[in-house]
């Protein structure tokens, strides 16, 4: 038994991950079970249940009720997606991160949206038109759709002083994300936003976040020229 006064489920989580990757379980092996392991960890079995279901979330491993837990002979990898912000993305390149709200306003839902989002003909809109910048450089302009009968709240919002992605993140939880990246040649009020010419090409994601199967809100994200994104699964 391992000797120690209160082990969590990550540490049980990290200690499997261990023995999977070192192949002291190797692949398509049957694991000991829940009982067995928490005796060996000096815990309830609640915890190590806990490690188990995310090891198998993750691909690891393979529970089934009767046959037992199995080590998957090819671990898959299922990519967990959060909202950054991208106050964070500035701030970590070193510049200082600046927000401005150029328009918000309620207008009725164009055809397009409605089409987009699956919108009744009733739904209530919010559309809010934001610059984020990195010192005094414009790095990113921000198009976006709230839709206010899944998120009422968000009505009452000025915005002024936070923008709606960061209150987003903070206030509403969402279950699935559609993104499209783009490139895209920016119009005359993007250009001028953004500091560059008319017609050049700017990286471009369209974003739109559900909450089960009600759609919560459709960015379009402009990037300065020059912008690359990087990214880690």
């Amino acid at each position: 038994m391992i000797e120690t006064k209160k082990i969590s489920y990550q540490d049980i989580k990290a200690l499997a991950l261990k023995r999977i990757r070192n192949k002291t379980w190797p692949p398509g092996s049957i694991m000991p079970g829940e009982v067995e392991l928490a005796g060996e960890f000096g815990c309830a079995r609640a915890t190590v249940n806990r490690a188990m279901r995310e090891l198998a979330d993750e691909g690891f491993i393979d529970r089934k009720r009767k046959a037992g837990t199995r080590i998957k002979a090819s671990p898959t990898r299922h990519a967990k997606f959060t909202i950054p912000l991208i106050r964070d993305e500035i701030e970590s390149s070193g510049a200082t991160y600046r927000y401005a709200l150029i328009r918000r306003d309620t207008p009725k839902t164009p055809d397009w949206l409605r089409a987009r989002l699956a919108l009744s003909l009733q739904a209530d809109v919010l559309h809010l038109k934001c610059l984020h910048y990195a010192g005094s450089k414009p790095f990113q302009f921000e198009d976006r759709w709230i839709n206010l009968d899944a998120v009422p709240k968000a009505a009452q919002q000025n915005f002024e002083m936070t923008g709606p992605n960061e209150w987003l993140v903070q206030e509403v939880p969402f279950t699935d994300v559609e993104l499209t990246f783009s490139s895209m040649n920016a119009d005359l009020q993007t250009a001028e936003l953004l500091g560059v010419s008319e017609g050049a090409a700017l990286f471009t994601i369209e974003r739109i976040t559900w909450l089960e199967k009600r759609p919560i809100t459709f960015a379009k994200l402009y990037y300065f020229s020059g912008y690359q994104m990087t990214s880690r699964l």
